[in-house]
């Protein structure tokens, strides 16, 4: 598997085809909006019965992750569990695979809309975001850059000989990173609805996500926002 490098402020990162973003000098990986327990979210709060297996799925795509790469410092961007409480739900071999991942690692859980809360039975810490060096990592982009961000769970469609394909994918320019959403039941909005495109005045690049590359293209003309309409992170 063949991670991308880009340069943000100077320093070197490498987006991998996960979806997740390693920065070798800082040994910090981050990854973006795991949305841990959504099945089990819906199945008691919307009365909606999906596989419950999202947790374990999501944990299984994390763990070469973290064997590949021994980050030191994980940071997770928020959005991690899909609700306050999902925590609490994790099946009790899920939540031991979970602290047998982040063994050794120094956890930062950055918080988001669906988590406001830090799973506080969990290793790590809460921060509202997190300053590495030069770059500030945040659930929701548009602060201050240079900024590694997640939240609206960007995809995009690339030609092909047989039509479009769309595959969640990174979103970056000379100021910021958008990462994909890790989850494996999260959604995706596409990169030209106002919400993205507002973050990248100046234009983008692409990096859609392969089985063992990532594939880059200039980002499309943003779609025009009805009116009255505002983007939203997919749920």
């Amino acid at each position: 598997m063949s991670a991308a490098p880009l340069h943000l402020a100077g320093e070197r990162l490498m987006l991998d085809p996960s979806g997740a973003l390693f920065w070798p000098a800082r040994r910090l990986l981050a990854v973006a909006d795991l949305h841990l327990e959504k099945g089990s979210h819906f199945a008691a709060r919307g009365g909606r019965f999906v596989p419950p297996y999202d947790t374990r799925e999501t944990l299984a795509r994390l763990a070469p992750l973290l064997r590949r790469y021994r980050p030191a410092r994980l940071v997770a961007l928020g959005d991690s569990f899909h609700d306050a409480e999902g925590h609490a739900r994790l099946a009790p071999a899920d939540a031991a695979l979970l602290r047998r991942l982040l063994e050794g690692v120094e956890v930062v859980w950055v918080l988001g809309n669906h988590d406001p809360a830090a799973p506080g039975d969990l290793p790590g810490r809460a921060a509202a975001e997190w300053q590495e060096g030069p770059v500030a990592f945040r659930h929701i982009g548009g602060g201050a850059t240079p900024e590694v961000s997640g939240h609206f769970h960007p995809r995009a469609t690339a030609p092909t000989r047989c039509g479009g394909v769309t595959r969640p994918c990174f979103v970056a320019d000379a100021r910021r990173v958008l990462l994909p959403a890790f989850g494996a039941y999260a959604g995706g909005l596409d990169v030209g609805d106002p919400a993205i495109a507002a973050l990248f005045p100046r234009g983008a690049r692409l990096f859609l996500l392969g089985r063992e590359r990532l594939y880059s293209l200039p980002a499309p003309a943003p779609r025009r926002a009805a009116a009255g309409a505002t983007g939203t992170a997919p749920r």
